[in-house]
């Protein structure tokens, strides 16, 4: 062949015409994923209303707080208020935390307790209001009739379903037609809405809200389910918060003093700390001060994946989803993903009015989350 001074692509008819070379794969750039729901996993069973329930408990509680601005001589202030007089009982052993006095409970009125100061040979040491009290427990006179019966009240929570849906539509003639990088355009399509709308699920089961008037849904209100971060009110703790460790930068003491307020009022077994990635990197900066490295190393390694404390071992999921100024820590346990009975995602045909196919996948889904103080979170972290 002569040459003729001309790029291949711009040959023309002159040369034999060049079959296209495209690879059979397609990529794509936006993110799809959803760690959290794959560190979930699939539930074990579905849920059978638009509004599914659960039911919850909890012990009678062993902890209570003064709530009394006027105090005297330790030795002799045998009287002051408590929060929840409810709680207590004559015959309890109760000590303010932090302190190593002991008090015995004589008499409850109302929230008013009567105690005997400097029980079992303990010095008597000053009260402030708001301090904890621990009940350490009750101690029965010999041949005494059975005590006032006590007990709890089961909860009744729930949480609505959603429907996610998405439409897709091919013409005849693209159904027809050869296409590049895939066999099926209406299949493509489908699993192109697919992606975005488990995208969409995980998004709302960490941020999303119900209506504050009728969350059942109706004509005019659509219906939509509570997230993780609105369920949780008990251990929520922003930075700035008394007592809560000080500084906007996450760190190993805010970590681990979420880790133990969840302990200190749940039995929950926390095993996520779900974050976003400027906080995940904040986390893999942990082991900035412990990192060492031999003569012949080559790889640098900067990554934690498993959070192992005294309460403990978590393993670190980072989604795109997550508040980048806050950190989950949850127990996946109590925390599950339902699809309404026959409403996991699905493609349902629809009848066509001219020369195309089309359809919706729907799904309609809802969040279970169980005791919510189980679960923590902290806000107002520094994001830069």
């Amino acid at each position: 062949m002569s040459f003729t001074g001309k790029a291949t692509y711009s040959a023309g008819t002159t040369l034999p015409e060049l079959a296209e070379d495209v690879s059979d794969l397609i990529g794509i750039v936006s993110p799809y994923e959803t760690p959290l729901l794959d560190a979930l996993g699939d539930p074990m069973r579905e849920a059978r209303s638009t509004y599914h329930e659960w039911l919850e408990d909890a012990l009678l509680p062993n902890r209570d707080a003064v709530d009394d601005g006027t105090f005297g001589d330790p030795a002799v202030d045998t009287e002051f208020g408590v929060k929840h007089g409810d709680r207590f009982r004559a015959g309890d052993q109760i000590q303010i935390e932090g302190s190593g006095e002991l008090m015995l409970v004589t008499a409850v009125d109302g929230d008013a307790l009567t105690v005997v100061r400097g029980y079992a040979g303990t010095t008597p040491e000053n009260l402030a209001n708001h301090q904890v009290i621990n009940i350490l427990g009750n101690a029965s006179l010999e041949g005494a009739d059975r005590p006032a019966v006590r007990f709890t009240n089961r909860a009744r929570c729930g949480n609505y379903t959603q429907i996610f849906t998405a439409a897709v539509e091919v013409s005849g003639t693209d159904m027809a037609a050869t296409q590049l990088g895939l066999a099926d355009e209406l299949d493509y399509q489908k699993q192109e809405r697919l992606r975005e709308l488990i995208r969409d699920l995980e998004n709302s089961v960490i941020n999303g809200g119900r209506p504050a008037s009728n969350p059942q849904g109706g004509p005019a209100v659509r219906r939509s389910m509570k997230g993780i971060i609105q369920h949780l009110t008990t251990n929520v703790f922003t930075t700035g918060d008394s007592g809560f460790p000080t500084g906007n930068d996450l760190d190993e003491e805010m970590i681990n003093y979420t880790l133990r307020r969840i302990w200190e009022v749940s039995n929950g077994k926390v095993d996520l700390i779900v974050v976003g990635g400027f906080q995940k990197r904040a986390i893999n900066g942990f082991l900035a001060g412990n990192r060492s490295y031999g003569a012949n190393d080559s790889t640098f390694t900067n990554l934690v994946s498993l959070y192992e404390s005294d309460f403990g071992v978590c393993r670190i999921v980072t989604t795109r989803w997550m508040p980048q100024d806050a950190v989950l820590m949850l127990d996946s346990s109590r925390v599950s993903v339902l699809p309404l009975a026959g409403r996991s995602f699905h493609f349902k045909p629809l009848a066509s009015t001219g020369d195309y196919e089309c359809g919706e996948l729907i799904g309609e889904y809802t969040l279970e989350l169980k005791n919510e103080a189980a679960h923590g979170l902290i806000r107002g972290l520094s994001t830069s």
